[in-house]
């Protein structure tokens, strides 16, 4: 906690600010402002102006009265993504997905207007766009972030559309909204997404959800495939059903790990043995 340095260079600042950070963990996955101040034992005035700095440069989000954590802290290290587990787990899966389908998978969590890769497993292929962790797409215009996006309430969805996108690439042309309310009706009711070559030309893929121990959308993985190779038809019919499946064994180890008294296992296994 702050205040503990004693050094001549200790920077109390960058202190208080990051423990502002690690007061999110798997059981404060958001926390209101009184909550961050009692975390961080700061002063309301003092963790509401290190979060607004946070948010300003892009490490934390507002959820309603609520702040969470974004995938951007992944530039600070791995941190966020071992406090989720998600790659130890996903990446057997993922993995074996590869193996089965001949073609490229990936995984994404929003930020912003954004999805932004956490995982990856690539095979030798012709693309347009390079792709690897912390790589930025408009979430819009890919199949994964219309997952993501699908997942989201009214509100949220609104004000994650008003983002601008920071992945660099030349602005989109402006949502038909009632059109991709309208898919995004239809991407809630099936489970999955497509996107054909709208991010770039010649790539073209098919998203599902992954979720949490309680069934909420955490990410979204997909198989990437060349336009030209593939048909739509090939890749919802013979890839769609491997990637349902797959999202769900990832789902399921996820949730169960979250269930596991890991702690308890850990200390039983380094207490000495019962006298007998």
């Amino acid at each position: 906690m702050a205040g503990r340095g004693t050094g001549p260079d200790f920077v109390e600042a960058l202190a208080r600010g990051l423990d502002v950070l690690c007061g999110f963990d798997e059981q404060h996955r958001t926390m209101t402002l009184t909550e961050v101040a009692e975390a961080s034992g700061l002063a309301r005035p003092t963790a509401r102006r290190l979060l607004l700095t946070l948010q300003e440069l892009g490490y934390v989000r507002t959820e309603g009265s609520s702040y969470a954590l974004t995938p951007r802290v992944l530039r600070l290290g791995t941190a966020y993504i071992g406090s989720l587990g998600l790659w130890e787990l996903a990446r057997p899966h993922l993995e074996d997905l590869v193996r089965q389908t001949g073609e490229s998978s990936s995984m994404t969590q929003l930020e912003g207007s954004d999805i932004v890769y956490v995982a990856r497993v690539a095979v030798a292929r012709i693309i347009t766009l390079r792709v690897e962790i912390g790589t930025r797409f408009p979430a819009e215009r890919t199949s994964q972030g219309k997952v993501l996006l699908a997942a989201l309430d009214a509100d949220t969805l609104e004000q994650t559309l008003a983002q601008a996108s920071r992945s660099g690439l030349p602005a989109p042309p402006p949502l038909d909204r009632t059109a991709f309310d309208e898919e995004l009706s239809t991407i809630r009711a099936r489970g999955w997404a497509l996107a054909d070559e709208e991010l770039a030309p010649g790539i073209r893929s098919v998203a599902v959800p992954v979720r949490d121990g309680s069934g909420a959308v955490r990410a979204a993985m997909n198989v990437t495939v060349h336009a030209a190779e593939t048909s739509v038809e090939t890749l919802t019919a013979e890839h769609l059903p491997k990637l349902l499946r797959t999202a769900g064994e990832i789902s399921a180890d996820w949730a169960l790990t979250q269930a596991r008294p890991q702690v308890e296992i850990a200390a039983l296994a380094e207490a000495p043995p019962a006298a007998g």
